[in-house]
């Protein structure tokens, strides 16, 4: 199972939010590309970004620190946050970004999703953000009347290879993530899940190595309540499903 530390830009800060509140902010690192130089030396090999700034305005106001990030080495970065469009994707991918996620405009726009699918294949991820198992969009502020798990159903039917699940409720609380959520995702065959939102415990890896291709850590590690090198450790302990 993979482990990709996250780094969530904001105004070109490394910041994190509660349960998607953008009122509820705080700042960990003026310098992002320093916190993923940490990461890095702490043995992570993937990285996951997200411009928040994008994902509230659609405006690409992080790009220079992402392809600051990028242009660091050594990591495989994912990119999500206000792509909802061609252009940016291109942006992204020329920057060297891994894969970039979708997440609003695979909502609003499938046949635009499965045309970007259909182009540029594995390096589209979806991310899907749920509120009390509904799909939430625009940066959260939005709850659809979309069931998460029929979409994601959807997504796999479509050719998305890859989904980011994150229970927005359990993000940023350190209480522990929705387990429940990651085994029943496990049963749509044909689907790489990463987990999201809430991973506090090296327990929970230890169980979700069984369930999903890898695990986003945010807050529990900028806390300190978890250390990168063991929940590395633990993922790199067994080959995921």
């Amino acid at each position: 199972m993979k482990i990709f530390p996250a780094i969530d830009l904001r105004g070109g800060k490394a910041v994190r939010l509660y349960q998607g509140d953008y009122d509820q902010m705080t700042v960990y690192d003026d310098d992002p590309v320093s916190v993923a130089r940490r990461f890095k030396e702490a043995g992570a090999s993937h990285l996951h970004v997200v411009d928040l700034d994008g994902a509230k305005d659609g405006q690409l106001v992080n790009f220079s620190t992402i392809k600051a990030i990028v242009e660091e080495g050594g990591l495989f970065v994912e990119v999500g946050g206000g792509i909802r469009n061609e252009e940016r994707i291109v942006q992204y991918l020329e920057l060297g970004v891994g894969r970039v996620i979708l997440g609003t405009a695979a909502v609003t726009d499938f046949p635009f999703l499965c045309r970007m699918v259909k182009t540029y294949g594995d390096r589209i991820a979806v991310g899907v953000d749920a509120r009390d198992g509904m799909v939430a969009v625009n940066g959260w502020k939005e709850v659809t009347d979309m069931e998460s798990y029929a979409f994601c159903e959807k997504l796999r039917d479509a050719g998305v290879s890859c989904i980011i699940y994150t229970d927005i409720s359990r993000d940023g609380g350190l209480s522990g993530t929705n387990m429940a959520a990651y085994q029943r995702l496990s049963q749509i065959r044909g689907l790489k899940v990463v987990a999201s939102g809430g991973i506090s415990f090296l327990s929970e890896l230890e169980q979700l190595k069984s369930m999903v291709d890898a695990a986003i850590l945010g807050k529990a590690i900028y806390t300190g309540k978890l250390d990168l090198k063991q929940a590395i450790a633990v993922g790199a302990g067994c080959e995921s499903r």
